[in-house]
């Protein structure tokens, strides 16, 4: 009985220590560094950012507990996500799986997709998969390497809407939403139905899934939701009032490091509220988070488009640049509507540095959405990698009481 007081008392302390935030910390980081961050500071309203930094601390037997710090989070003031979403999508598609194992579905199953609802598409091959058919593991490469968005639709399918929103919540994931697919317009009522799907071990049929509909609207409260003074329709017109992103996708910051700490980390959570994912699950993940597109033959990826750093810009921003060989990032970036958003654990192997990052800030000086004009490469790549960089100085002179032993992230690249 003593035992089980004392672990319960420990796992408090242990939720308790997660919880408290610092939020002064960033900003006189950022203030300290007035060359590469006053153009920001003065304007912060105005670019819209939102910073969650949480250090790393190993007990004597490698336990992580997080410290951690804030800068102008508001888990209410809307920011479009973009990209960020399909980690959940990973996550969700695999523990789907693995309930279904049972059938013979695994992630390497041929997954075939037809279409019963307006606007919907079939999939019939993959000519970028080594045996040119589409499957959940090889939509989860696509995602994870360059945030392909037809496999992040394809997830989204297979797992359904209802099940996204649902494993949201039940995952303590309280401020965020799943409502649309990706970059095909999808919205209203075409995006409550998902896709009939078929999966194939060989020429056997192991699992037949048939259309979905999800009627819910999932109403949250968020600030923030109508921006600028104008868009562009679906015809390049130009529509001189507010853009509204009611009814669209919204993945909180919190909500965001919480799903990558438990990716990460799910030793230092609860096992009731760990994922349902395989050892093998795990490493499919953490390969192809900190892979990059050039290291890939499976999908191939030409290097002038996705050169060795796109992914990683809470580091290099979007330079092209030759990575430190000690540096892993495993992350999900996401990038629309003049929004840069990273969700990030990096590793230096050599200085034993670990810790979470992620930030959003967003640029449009026209207040025009849909024109494609934002600055990105002006202020919100530097932005990004001022802001990784700064961290990381942090961290290289951050004492600690135990080093991290981090042999589980040295991974094989090399398939």
């Amino acid at each position: 009985m003593k035992r089980i007081l004392t672990l319960a008392l420990s796992m408090i302390c242990l939720s308790v220590m997660a919880q408290k935030t610092d939020t002064l910390f960033l900003k006189k980081l950022m203030e300290s560094k007035p060359e590469l961050f006053t153009a920001v500071l003065n304007h912060p309203g105005k670019n819209q950012i939102q910073i969650l930094y949480s250090q790393v601390n190993r007990d004597a037997k490698n336990i992580p507990t997080f410290k951690t710090f804030s800068y102008n989070l508001d888990p209410h003031h809307y920011f479009y996500p973009a990209s960020t979403v399909k980690l959940a999508a990973v996550i969700f598609a695999l523990e789907k799986v693995n309930l279904l194992k049972s059938k013979g579905l695994t992630a390497k199953s041929t997954m075939i997709t037809d279409s019963s609802f307006k606007g919907q598409t079939k999939v019939l091959t993959d000519t970028s998969a080594k045996n040119r058919l589409p499957s959940i593991e090889h939509y989860i490469k696509k995602i994870l390497l360059t945030s392909d968005n037809d496999a992040f639709n394809r997830l989204f399918e297979f797992i359904g809407r209802a099940e996204i929103n649902e494993k949201l919540k039940a995952n303590g994931l309280n401020d965020s939403r799943i409502l649309n697919r990706l970059a095909i317009g999808d919205a209203g009522e075409s995006a409550k139905h998902s896709n009939p799907i078929k999966f194939y071990n060989g020429d056997k049929l192991v699992y037949d899934q048939p259309a979905q509909y999800d009627p819910k609207e999932y109403e949250l409260k968020l600030t923030n939701l109508v921006m600028g003074k104008g868009y562009l329709d679906s015809a390049d017109k130009l529509v001189n009032k507010p853009f509204n992103l009611a009814g669209k996708n919204a993945f909180a910051v919190n909500d965001q490091q919480k799903l990558m700490q438990k990716l990460i980390f799910p030793e230092a959570f609860p096992t009731n509220e760990r994922f349902n994912l395989t050892t093998e699950d795990y490493k499919l993940n953490y390969t192809y988070m900190s892979k990059y597109p050039t290291e890939s033959d499976y999908p191939k990826y030409d290097p002038e488009a996705f050169w060795t750093t796109y992914a990683k810009m809470l580091y290099y921003g979007r330079e092209q640049v030759t990575p430190d060989s000690n540096i892993r990032i495993f992350n999900k970036y996401g990038d629309s509507y003049g929004y840069i958003i990273d969700n990030s654990y990096f590793i230096d192997f050599k200085n034993g540095i670990e810790y979470f990052l992620a930030a959003v800030i967003q640029s449009n000086e026209d207040g025009i959405f849909n024109d494609n004009k934002y600055d990105y490469d002006t202020v919100c790549f530097p932005f990004m990698k001022n802001l990784g960089k700064s961290i990381y100085e942090v961290e290289l002179n951050r004492k600690k009481m135990h080093q991290p032993d981090l042999s589980k992230f040295k991974l094989d690249y090399s398939y």
